[in-house]
């Protein structure tokens, strides 16, 4: 079927909502946010108000779309904030503990990764390797071969000869958060990747599942995506063993929203910045704009029907 809809003037934008139902007090102000945010943006927002396809519920406003989708924007620059820490934290802890262990430029050694290996495209079904040591140097290399690198990575070039690469906790300072998790998945034993893994209080092999989930996550965030009732396309691992306060199993029942995402930010800044305050700012947030539906983000509710109670789970308290 070809596409063939017109383009809509910003008037028309708004005439077509107010024909289904939508009730707008204001219509210049209206039309204003429809200039700036665009009507293929608030749509994705106006869905939850339309039981039926192209009819709002009866009583709903402009400014209820409005405040979903100013409540996801300031959800995604609360988890935006609080990955930020868990990056850095990851970054730091994996240098420190690598660099003990095999030396100052152990980025560069190539035993200590897995050895190159095939794996098989489920689209295509064309095989390919994976050298994980020969992606670790091309990222690296991206950086310490800039125009314009960082100041302390051109400081060591013009200094040093030798090695050609800067040490470990001036090479991952440029990676980021996607190509650490790289990395870490790349790393040939088990028991480096597990003595990571265990700062934050978790087998390794929910770690990785986490970390390539919060780059998702992260992605999200950084290019203005949905995120409050979006399917989670890289759902983490639960966790069954945790180490430290955690949340009843019923929020495993949707692993793939954002909630429990949230939910893992949380127990991992438990180690990184215990004094963190994401209960408070998530709690302040939902009051802010007490409309948004948040069963959306993957609550879980109790058999009469009610949503679950977050506040009371151990890892919230």
């Amino acid at each position: 079927m070809e596409y063939n809809k017109p383009p809509f003037t910003y008037l028309e934008q708004l005439n077509l909502m107010k024909s289904r139902g939508l009730h707008v007090a204001d219509d210049n102000r209206a039309i204003r946010y429809l200039t700036n945010i665009s009507y293929y943006r608030l749509s994705a927002y106006a869905l939850p108000f339309q039981k039926v396809k192209d009819t709002f519920d009866v009583g709903t406003d402009f400014q209820d779309i409005l405040h979903l989708y100013q409540f996801d924007r300031e959800l995604r620059l609360l988890v935006f904030n609080a990955i930020e820490r868990i990056e850095v934290a990851v970054r730091a802890r994996m240098i420190y503990i690598l660099a003990h262990k095999y030396g100052a430029h152990w980025q560069d050694n190539a035993k200590i990764y897995k050895d190159p290996y095939r794996v098989k495209n489920n689209r295509t079904g064309e095989y390919h390797t994976i050298d994980v040591y020969s992606e670790v140097q091309e990222m690296i290399g991206v950086s310490t071969k800039d125009k314009h690198p960082e100041t302390f990575i051109k400081h060591y070039k013009n200094t040093y000869h030798k090695p050609i690469n800067p040490p470990s906790w001036m090479c991952l300072e440029v990676l980021t958060l996607g190509q650490l998790s790289k990395l870490f998945n790349g790393l040939k034993e088990n028991g480096d990747k597990q003595l990571i893994a265990a700062e934050f209080g978790l087998h390794y092999t929910v770690f990785k599942s986490w970390l390539h989930t919060l780059t998702y996550v992260r992605n999200i965030c950084g290019h203005h995506g949905r995120l409050w009732n979006r399917e989670i396309a890289i759902a983490p691992l639960w966790l069954e063993k945790p180490k430290k306060p955690w949340i009843n199993k019923r929020f495993n029942e949707v692993p793939n929203r954002s909630f429990y995402t949230i939910c893992l930010i949380k127990y991992i800044l438990q180690t990184v910045n215990p004094s963190h305050h994401i209960k408070e700012h998530l709690k302040d947030l939902i009051a802010k704009y007490p409309t948004v539906p948040i069963a959306y983000m993957g609550i879980p509710s109790n058999e009469d029907g009610s949503m679950f109670n977050w506040e009371n789970e151990p890892l919230w308290k």
